[in-house]
């Protein structure tokens, strides 16, 4: 089995962009969907 080295390489590079916009991109989703909870979601009052 022979390996090319440079293609490997290259696919790597490509990989590793890819999985971290995956990343970016979901941890933004999180963010957002938080912050919308935080301010559609009706806060009980409590009166004292």
């Amino acid at each position: 089995m022979n390996i090319n080295y440079a293609d490997l390489f290259g696919s790597l590079e490509i990989m590793w962009k890819g999985m971290a916009g995956i990343f970016i991109v979901c941890g933004f989703i999180m963010l957002l969907t938080m912050l919308l909870l935080k301010i559609l979601m009706p806060k009980d009052k409590k009166e004292e």
